[in-house]
């Protein structure tokens, strides 16, 4: 099961044509149910974010997002409106103009967040320690 669901603000300054499209650039499947003051949506697909985040090269700056917003069978990220415009993946820029809070929740979202974000270190290089060598002069 998995379920996401996006809520920002659509301010008196902004267009809820413009806030919508914003949203739908990341995720396009969504069911949105806007009033003239936010726009909300749930869809049960990642796969232009995860796209994006790919295209991007933030696959470990987006895991590190959602693993910081991880609680239990859920985690929450927030996302710039005005990037999401253009089609681009920016986390947590907070602005006066309100985020996309992203809450995705799953029974299995250690996958969903491997499927999204992929992480670019290997097993190997996360276990084995680095070793540092010393040039020391010579005496």
């Amino acid at each position: 099961m998995l379920r996401v669901r996006v809520e920002t603000p659509c301010r008196p300054t902004e267009s809820l044509e413009k806030v919508t499209r914003a949203v739908r650039n990341l995720f396009p499947d969504l069911r949105l149910e806007s009033t003239a003051d936010r726009v909300v949506g749930v869809t049960d697909r990642l796969d232009r974010l995860r796209e994006q985040i790919r295209t991007q090269r933030i696959r470990d700056t987006a895991r590190r997002q959602l693993l910081a917003g991880r609680r239990g069978d859920q985690t929450t990220v927030s996302l710039s409106k005005q990037a999401a415009f253009v089609g681009v993946v920016n986390f947590g820029a907070s602005t006066a103009m309100g985020d996309i809070r992203v809450e995705i929740e799953s029974d299995d979202l250690a996958a969903v967040i491997d499927y999204v974000a992929e992480s670019t270190v290997s097993k190997d290089q996360a276990v084995r320690p680095h070793r540092v060598q010393v040039n020391r002069p010579e005496s």
